[in-house]
């Protein structure tokens, strides 16, 4: 874009020079035989020169690099994906590059560049900006030789969605061969939304730099400069009192100076502070009346087309025929309003602040309205249109209604929820006719569900209370407002509306999809009234069905995973699984990114098929759940949830170092979308537990520390549970009283008719515990162990049993039991509680092989503290 031209030549920047040493530095480290990207940030107030300074940046960074720049501007701030588009502009009008620049997220992140038109389905937010960022990655890998620039004036005018993505770049810019130098004013001066963006910028910055006013001396300078040597510093010191050193300001009034000087008979003093009262503010604005109404107008009407919009589009609006057009041009690029060329350009943002300040009220309402008109009839879409739709007044107006809805539609298909919300939020105080009510408030909570769970909740809430949905889309809005009361940790209330709402739903396929969602959110519960009365009531709808629908399917995975849950036999539970899917895969509208059913039936069956040895089965559910998650973009929530399966299952096998690495990665996802998420404490309590397991104690106790894991538990079910990892945590550090009531609160699953001893091992680590202090209990405890796990019947279930029963057991009849365990762990997927096993057998009997072959297997599966205890043992 244009910048803004010296007010004379050779204007020089006085008492910058240690803002541009900084920018040297940056781009010689850029330009190294191996080159160190970085983030350089320059702040100020408006007029202190940040323009200046990133003209001269980028003038000295030319001559060795590939520089790309864009100045915010407050009339596109409202636009998603603006600034990132204009920044990329060049490298994305190579056609011929443009694939390999795009890479496999063109799909993502071609709507959100413009390049391809938006799709009919929303775009997972995260998985644009990691594509965004992926871009740029590959953008300066592409600039090798010049190494990239990317320069951005006026940041804290710049679109949420596109500084978004740059606090996302930030902290990855040092691995990258690429330099971003941002400036910007006071964060209070960028939208509420933005600030964090901005505030994250400043933190991955290499440097931050503050940019402070010239002193007099340099306003003494640039006096004699603009007005000739002999001219006395006095006057130089008025203009500083007047101006209080803005270079803006002072270089506008040194312009007026040269065209009006001052009367040598005049107070100066008085003439300075009237000549400085013009070049600010509305008085600054005045002075279009002086160049007549045509002038005026074309300004006015740039002021809101905003910058980079042709300029016959601002005569176009402001009612002036191209002759007029270009003599008003020529007046206004005269008396330094705008830059001369065919595009809005004002000299200054604070010109164009003013100017757009200046139009009377009810124009500036008016020119917005004609202004969407004209974009949309330039060929530009709705969210093009919408900004200035957005500044209309409320007026009942029914097309503009529709407008605002296809604008959000389309905001949402690029990624950008919080663009749409604003549409719909319009749309809502115009207000839209009375029949039409209930579906705004509908796409406003379907908008806000990735970003604003309790928003989603406020406004699907006041959809179903209002006429204007059918049936589908009443039990849409039922189904989306329990998974946003679930996401916000109100299980109880999310199953309590969908049951509300299947009791009064007539027979037929929204019924069964209601149901089935009750029963899932009641088996989500920490805490339930009627555990065993629930699965009765489950198990007698969905036992007789065959899986010909999804519906049925739905419920059928429920019962499978409500039967693992009680500890069912393995193999009816194995049974009820394939039923519930197609060919071993989930059936076509149930499957992993597929939203009317929601995630969750996939989730479960990979879940169920975990716990009863079926490891396999899991491993390729949940790896098609990271191809899907990944191949659609969906990068967010998720992804990582998707990634905390994949550890289940390395931990479930005993991959255990694996098993970290996995989910260490979801709970780097979780982190991005937010805290305290259901997924935070499934992968905290997973990730507790491969750490017990390998032996690192201290490591287990810092994280379940810093995450705040441990009671009380949120009203969401844990995957695994959470007392008996927390109890076994509290046992390993030697807190036994505390294990104990730990693991005595664990016991209230058994209450609810949960009595699977691989899912919630409670009673193996409380009869640890108790086994001092009172054998009698423990015994009793390792007896319904041993009863429980007969009845599930997996190797696992069994092996673990034995191990617990032959730990207790008298020296006489501890290696039989051992070597029992060691028989059944052979056939299960579990190889960490093998080893452990032929530790524990090898330890009893003495037998070396046994311990050779424990130590072997504990080392590859990463049981660091066992195989040490193996290892001592030979020794």
């Amino acid at each position: 874009m244009t910048t803004t031209p010296p007010p004379w030549p050779g204007d020089p920047l006085l008492e910058r020079e240690l803002e541009l040493a900084a920018a040297d530095r940056a781009v010689d480290a850029l330009c190294r035989p191996r080159p160190e990207g970085g983030l350089l940030v320059y702040s100020g107030a408006a007029g202190i020169g940040k323009t200046s300074v990133l003209a001269r940046v980028r003038a000295r960074a030319a001559e060795r690099c590939t520089v790309r720049t864009t100045r915010a501007d407050p009339a596109t701030t409202a636009v998603p994906f603006h600034t990132a588009r204009a920044l990329f502009a060049p490298d994305l009008a190579d056609t011929d590059g443009r694939a390999a620049l795009l890479g496999p997220h063109r799909a993502l992140v071609g709507p959100a560049l413009g390049l391809t038109a938006p799709g009919t389905d929303p775009a997972d937010p995260q998985g644009v900006q990691d594509g965004l960022v992926a871009l740029a990655a590959r953008a300066a890998r592409r600039h090798h030789a010049r190494p990239l620039v990317l320069v951005l004036d006026d940041a804290h005018w710049a679109d949420g969605e596109s500084l978004g993505w740059l606090a996302a770049l930030g902290p990855r810019l040092a691995r990258l061969p690429l330099l971003l130098v941002v400036a910007h004013r006071p964060t209070e001066h960028a939208a509420e939304e933005s600030r964090p963006h901005l505030d994250a910028l400043g933190t991955a910055a290499r440097l931050r730099v503050t940019l402070r006013a010239l002193t007099p001396e340099a306003a003494a300078d640039l006096t004699r400069r603009a007005l000739g040597a002999g001219t006395d510093d006095a006057l130089g010191r008025e203009l500083w009192n007047a101006t209080g050193g803005s270079p803006y300001e002072l270089a506008e009034l040194l312009a007026r100076l040269r065209e009006h000087p001052l009367d040598p008979g005049a107070d100066r003093a008085t003439a300075v502070r009237e000549l400085a009262a013009t070049v600010r503010g509305h008085r600054l604005a005045d002075r279009l009346g002086d160049l007549g109404p045509d002038a005026a107008r074309l300004a006015w009407a740039a002021a809101v087309l905003g910058a980079g919009v042709p300029l016959r589009l601002a005569a176009s609006l402001a009612g002036i025929s191209p002759g007029q057009q270009a003599t008003a041009t020529g007046q206004l690029c005269a008396a330094r309003v705008l830059n001369p060329g065919d595009t809005v350009d004002f000299t200054h943002p604070l010109v164009a602040g003013a100017v757009y300040d200046a139009v009377p009220r009810s124009l500036r309402t008016a020119f917005h309205g004609r202004a969407a008109w004209l974009l949309t009839a330039e060929g530009h879409g709705p969210a093009a249109a919408a900004r200035h739709l957005l500044e209309v007044h409320p007026d009942q107006d029914p097309a503009l209604v529709e407008q605002l809805r296809r604008a959000a539609r389309e905001h949402l298909a690029v990624g950008a929820p919080d663009a749409a919300r604003r549409c719909l939020e319009r749309a809502l105080r115009e207000p839209p006719e009375h029949h039409l009510r209930a579906l705004v408030h509908h796409e406003l909570g379907c908008a806000a569900l990735l970003t604003s769970p309790a928003d989603t909740v406020r406004h699907l809430r006041t959809a179903l209370e209002l006429p204007g949905l059918d049936d589908t889309l009443r039990a849409d809005a039922t189904f989306r407002l329990a998974q946003a009361l679930a996401h916000n940790q109100q299980m109880r209330e999310a199953s309590l509306s969908v049951a509300f709402a299947a009791a009064t739903t007539e027979p037929g396929p929204e019924r069964l999809r209601l149901q089935a969602a009750h029963f899932m959110y009641d088996a989500f519960r920490a805490t339930e009234d009627d555990g065993p009365g629930r699965s009765r009531r489950l198990a007698q709808l969905a036992d007789p069905l065959a899986g010909e629908t999804n519906a049925e399917r739905a419920l059928l995975t429920l019962r499978a995973f409500d039967g693992m849950l009680r500890g069912e036999n393995h193999t009816v539970v194995a049974e009820f699984c394939a039923r519930a899917l197609a060919d071993g895969r989930p059936a076509p509208g149930l499957g992993w990114t597929d939203t009317a059913w929601g995630f969750e039936y996939p989730c479960l069956a990979g879940i169920t098929y975990a716990w009863i040895d079926e490891l396999d089965r899991a491993e390729e559910l949940f790896d098609e759940a990271v191809r899907a998650y990944e191949i659609s973009g969906w990068s967010g929530g998720h992804l990582a949830f998707a990634h905390m399966l994949t550890g289940a299952v390395l931990r479930r096998r005993g991959r255990l170092a694996e098993a970290e690495t996995r989910l260490r990665e979801s709970l780097r996802l979780a982190d991005r979308i937010g805290t305290g998420l259901p997924v935070h404490w499934d992968a905290v309590c997973l990730l507790v537990d491969t750490l017990l397991a390998r032996g690192r104690t201290a490591d287990a106790q810092r994280l379940a520390e810093a995450r705040g894991f441990g009671p009380p538990y949120p009203d969401a079910m844990i995957l695994p549970d959470a007392p008996s990892v927390h109890g076994r945590l509290l046992l390993a550090l030697g807190r036994a009283d505390e294990a104990v009531a730990g693991l005595e609160a664990a016991s209230a699953l058994a209450g609810r008719g949960r009595h699977n001893p691989v899912w919630a091992p409670w009673r193996r680590d409380l009869a640890a515990a108790l086994a001092e202090r009172d054998p009698e209990r423990a015994h009793a405890l390792t007896g319904r162990l041993r009863v429980d796990a007969e009845r599930f019947g997996t190797p696992t279930a069994l092996g673990m049993a034995l191990g617990c029963e032959a730990a207790l057991a008298p020296a006489g009849a501890a290696p039989a039991l051992h070597a029992r365990a060691v028989a059944h762990l052979e056939e299960s997927p579990a190889r960490d509680e093998l080893a452990r096993a032929r530790v524990a057998l090898g330890l009893a009997t003495g037998d070396r092989d046994q311990l050779h072959r424990g130590l072997l297997l504990a080392r590859a599966c990463g049981a660091d503290a066992l195989a040490e205890q193996a290892r001592a043992a030979l020794a």
